[in-house]
């Protein structure tokens, strides 16, 4: 015969330790909800009785539902789960906005996108949340389709212009101009660009002109367009600047891009990397390549994670503030849900950080 594993058995109910009793199920369900309506000695009797039956109390869900409230908020994003913990940007925005649903009593709940060409629509639509942030997501990724469909509350983030809804983002645009028109400063013209993911269609490799033309996921597409209007504001042509498209964003296919990149005829003296973790990636390469950096080859990034001063050379890129990013958006979806007024959009601060990784570039010998 079978042993009965524990978590097999039939769970105690409320009306169990109400006939135990000889009580009512409702005076059971006052000694949890509202223990005011109760002596203290018989709540206490409810409450040890419960335990010695081994009854947990009511479920949290069902009541939550009951109040019509889930008690916590999901994070949408496009990539994988172990993103949320790998991904430097990824951890400063949490961080961000947990300390602000937590300020709330809420809880949070990771709504991840993965795997791309299998999206799990019924994520966003099973996910007990009060609200969305959603998170850099391209317009037309089933999952926000899906987690528009619930018309709960949301907050976006590095989504301008994509919902009607509250957002928070930096202007993208001009941080990678600025940093762009840094490297045509110091004199670079042969450049070449580490990019992001483009589409939703994921895929590692040189990018043409019609592929960068596609960009759909908004970060990508604003950073290129600060790219161009430095680039073209120089006198340079934007088509013959290479591109390579990185699936990821991981030091490994950054350092594979740049790997390509430096393999272009003419080489460039310069490497435009869309984040940070691309450009300690392109660090890598270069010393691979046995070049150096900033003498052969000047690096820049973008978002200023930690590790950006601690690279050798030390990466010159563009600064966000992550955390409060994260924070804001957090305070913007708690006002949502508790109807208070609240800002319709907020747009952070951005700023240089010019570090050891740019240098003019190496006059070319003469004849």
């Amino acid at each position: 015969m079978a042993v009965k594993r524990p978590f097999e058995a039939r769970r105690p109910s409320l009306k169990d330790v109400a006939e135990a009793l000889g009580v009512t199920a409702a005076t059971v369900s006052n000694a949890y909800n509202r223990p005011d309506q109760l002596s203290p000695a018989l709540r206490e009797r409810v409450l040890v009785t419960a335990r010695s039956l081994g009854y947990p109390g009511p479920n949290p869900m069902a009541r939550g539902l009951r109040r019509g409230r889930a008690g916590a908020i999901g994070v949408l994003y496009a990539d994988r789960l172990s993103y949320a913990f790998k991904d430097p940007v990824a951890v400063e925005l949490l961080s961000g906005i947990a300390t602000a649903t937590e300020a709330a009593g809420l809880g949070l709940l990771l709504v991840p996108g993965s795997p791309r060409t299998e999206r799990d629509l019924e994520a966003p639509r099973r996910a007990a949340v009060d609200g969305f942030v959603i998170y850099s997501m391209s317009p037309d990724d089933p999952l926000l389709a899906a987690a528009l469909e619930r018309r709960l509350p949301i907050v976006t983030v590095d989504m301008p212009g994509l919902t009607d809804a509250p957002g928070v983002a930096i202007d993208d645009t001009a941080g990678a101009r600025t940093v762009a028109e840094h490297l045509l400063g110091l004199g670079h013209r042969r450049l070449g660009i580490l990019s992001l993911e483009l589409t939703p269609a994921v895929r590692s490799g040189p990018a043409d002109a019609n592929r960068v033309a596609s960009a759909s996921y908004p970060v990508t597409r604003a950073r290129l367009r600060g790219y161009q209007a430095a680039i073209v504001g120089a006198g340079l042509d934007w088509d013959g600047i290479p591109v390579y498209e990185c699936a990821e964003n991981s030091i490994e296919e950054g350092c594979i891009g740049a790997e390509q990149l430096l393999n272009t005829e003419p080489r460039p003296t310069a490497l435009l990397a869309m984040s940070d973790t691309l450009g300690i990636g392109a660090l890598e390469a270069v010393r691979r390549a046995g070049l150096s950096v900033p003498a052969d080859v000047s690096i820049v990034g973008f978002d200023d994670i930690p590790e950006a001063a601690r690279t050798d050379p030390p990466l010159t890129t563009v600064h966000e503030p992550h955390l409060n990013k994260g924070l804001k958006a957090g305070e913007l979806l708690v006002a949502l849900l508790a109807g208070e007024a609240h800002p319709d959009f907020v747009t952070l601060p951005t700023h240089l950080a010019v570090r050891s990784s740019t240098a003019p570039p190496r006059a070319a010998p003469r004849g």
